[in-house]
């Protein structure tokens, strides 16, 4: 029977994360598998890698091939590594001591190159983030001073305003006054003095009648 090492798909539309299985060549890919190895997370940065090192190499071992991802995973967890120095060992060419030693050494060298690829990641991310600061704070600055210069003209018109108020008043208090002085007084009607109504004269006493002369 054909073994091959791949992947198993899992998780949700978008934000898969996959199994590490080892399965019969002939099974579908998401079928059936004979041995979980281990899970591969792409979903994070960097991926996460769980694997199961020594039975992935026994697998290996037992002729099992990967396919070019699950290869690509084996060889950055040093499953391909291991494969080939105990394939030394078998030969002959070192002891299982110094095989060992050898991937212990290769584990080791890789655990720094992924601590600082993490620490470089670390120092993108601080760097993007403080940029991004500090271009907030140039906007957030820019809406202050655009909002205070409105603020500013808006001052200055208002006070503009209110001298041509006070331009005005003060121009219609002068017209006032000078209409007031212009206007003539009022003639005084001239006084009318009354005359004296002429005396009427008496009227001359009746002549005494001859008849009361004789009585």
């Amino acid at each position: 029977m054909s073994v091959k090492i791949r992947l198993q798909r899992h998780g949700k539309k978008g934000k898969p994360f996959y199994w590490i299985v080892a399965a019969d060549a002939r099974s579908k890919r998401d079928g059936k598998f004979l041995e979980k190895l281990g899970v591969y997370n792409p979903n994070t940065n960097p991926a996460t890698i769980d694997l199961n090192l020594d039975q992935a190499v026994q697998w290996l071992h037992n002729g099992a091939q990967p396919t070019d991802t699950a290869r690509a995973i084996l060889s950055y967890k040093g499953a391909l590594m291991k494969h080939h120095l105990d394939g030394g060992v078998r030969k002959g060419a070192l002891t299982q001591e110094q095989a060992d030693a050898k991937l212990a050494k290769w584990l080791e060298d890789k655990a720094g190159k992924v601590t600082a690829k993490k620490e470089g990641l670390s120092k993108a991310q601080e760097a993007a983030k403080a940029k991004a600061l500090k271009a907030e704070k140039e906007a957030n600055d820019k809406r202050a001073a655009a909002a205070l210069e409105a603020a500013k003209v808006e001052e200055e018109v208002a006070e503009e305003v209110a001298v041509e108020e006070t331009v005005a008043e003060e121009t219609a208090e002068v017209v006032a006054e000078v209409a007031v002085e212009e206007t003539p007084a009022a003639e005084e009607a001239p006084e009318v003095v009354a005359e004296e109504a002429p005396a009427v004269e008496e009227a001359p006493a009746a002549e005494e009648t001859s008849e009361e002369t004789e009585a």
